[in-house]
């Protein structure tokens, strides 16, 4: 069975408290149990990892070298300037996939750019709590 790291970023424990036209209502363990709940259909294990601290995300990436197979990844408002994520996330050979519950190309000028998508497999952006699903599935589906 495969071993998927999910990790989240800062402010994303406050999902069903924020802007809710731009995050949807779910609550942040009600994204948790659908993400959980679809890993097992999918028969791939998840464990799931939130932190609002640059530092506690890089050591948690930093898990990841061994023992798991990927990575999903949304790092909330760090995705636009923490390159030590960036850098962090290069170190591993696992595949990654970068998670966005909005567009950021859509939102304000300094939410468009990511600088962790140059080093990530892909990116799901703008499909709202359902990316990290499509996520699971590629997962589910590569060798």
């Amino acid at each position: 069975m495969k071993r998927i790291k999910i990790i989240n970023g800062p402010n994303l424990n406050m999902l069903g408290k924020r802007d809710k036209k731009i995050y949807g209502a779910i609550t942040f363990e009600e994204l948790i149990r659908e993400i959980s709940k679809y890993s097992q259909y999918k028969s791939v294990e998840i464990e799931s990892f939130q932190s609002n601290h640059e530092g506690e995300i890089i050591e948690e990436i930093h898990r990841c070298v061994e023992g798991f197979d990927g990575l999903i990844i949304n790092p909330g408002a760090l995705t636009h300037y923490s390159y030590s994520i960036r850098d962090a996330i290069e170190i591993l050979e696992c595949p990654v996939v970068e998670v966005h519950i909005s567009n950021i190309a859509s939102r304000e000028e300094f939410r468009n750019k990511s600088v962790i998508s140059p080093v990530c497999t892909g990116t799901i952006t703008g499909l709202g709590w359902k990316g990290y699903l499509l996520a699971i599935d590629y997962f589910a589906e590569i060798k």
